[in-house]
């Protein structure tokens, strides 16, 4: 295994499509751009289509844009609905889009913001896009988490969308944390199926928009910090890259970067933390999501058993 992964390890993508959400900017575009580079016809799914227009300008190879808004379930629908459309098969599906320590804010749809745009619109999503990728070999999900999952790290289920108080840090980490539990628990179900599978990937810290909501009193350390110990958007997104492409990637792992406590450095496997790998609330998260969505996925439910922690996970 490669201890300095990267872009260069990517092996060719040719005749593979993948859908990048959030791929206008920061980690997503990076990742889109490194998968049309190598071969792939990508599309970038994004809520501003000028600003997808622009970034695809600036890449190399057959890349396309779809409109999609994550904080609207109609939205949703009707971008996984053009996909399918136009889409035979899907190879990737990245679910990298997300927003960071917002103000208390709700989607269209009236979940948490936080919540329901990093994980609801991309559960949503995928099951939506699913059955174009269960019938193609090698075909991922890759769905982008954080470390920031360890802050108060539960999923409230008597509060998730924080109306009876609200601390935008905490509803960050509770999105992330459902990330990674909705990827440990999609394979589980994918497992079955035994062509697709799902895959986690976290950046560190990055220089990217994403943490443009941060509260004014962490804003100034932080620029004065972050040159220090962020990496650029292109080294945070060899994590997922890696997810996605890496012949070696076995369904249910998690990639991050490898150096000291995964802030910075070339991906590897790392280790979420032991709260996301609790079988019954990954259950349980995955019954409240189809609930408050409204999707349902095309895999069967499996026998419980848990994933193992640790980047062995097999």
């Amino acid at each position: 295994m490669s201890e300095n992964w990267t872009t260069a390890n990517i092996p060719g993508q040719h005749g593979r499509v993948a859908v990048v959400t959030g791929a206008n900017t920061g980690l997503g575009y990076e990742t889109a751009k490194a998968l049309a580079e190598r071969g792939a016809s990508v599309v970038l799914a994004v809520r501003d289509v000028a600003k997808g227009k622009a970034a695809a300008a600036r890449m190399t190879g057959d890349v396309t844009v779809q409109a999609l808004d994550l904080t609207s379930l109609d939205s949703v629908r009707t971008a996984a609905a053009a996909l399918r459309s136009r889409l035979g098969r899907i190879d990737l599906l990245i679910n990298n889009a997300g927003v960071m320590y917002t103000p208390k804010r709700t989607t269209r749809d009236g979940f948490e913001l936080q919540f329901g745009t990093n994980h609801l619109g991309h559960f949503a999503l995928t099951g939506l896009l699913l059955d174009r990728m269960l019938p193609v070999p090698g075909s991922r999900v890759v769905t982008v988490s954080s470390t920031g999952h360890r802050i108060r790290a539960a999923i409230h289920f008597d509060d998730l969308h924080w109306q009876r108080s609200y601390g935008r840090a905490a509803a960050y980490g509770q999105s992330k944390l459902a990330n990674l539990m909705f990827t440990y628990e999609l394979q589980r179900r994918l497992a079955a199926h035994g062509t697709t599978i799902a895959v986690a990937a976290h950046p560190g810290l990055s220089s990217t928009e994403l943490a443009r909501n941060t509260p004014a009193a962490f804003r100034v350390p932080i620029t004065w910090l972050a040159p220090l110990l962020a990496q650029t958007p292109a080294m945070g997104a060899l994590p997922t890259l890696r997810a996605a492409t890496d012949p070696a990637t076995l369904g249910g792992q998690y990639y991050g970067p490898g150096g000291r406590r995964q802030i910075k450095g070339h991906p590897r496997l790392v280790t979420s933390s032991p709260a996301s790998y609790e079988v019954a609330v990954q259950q349980r998260l995955w019954s409240v999501s189809e609930d408050l969505t409204g999707v349902t996925f095309p895999v069967i439910e499996p026998h419980r058993h848990p994933i193992p922690a640790g980047p062995a996970t097999r």
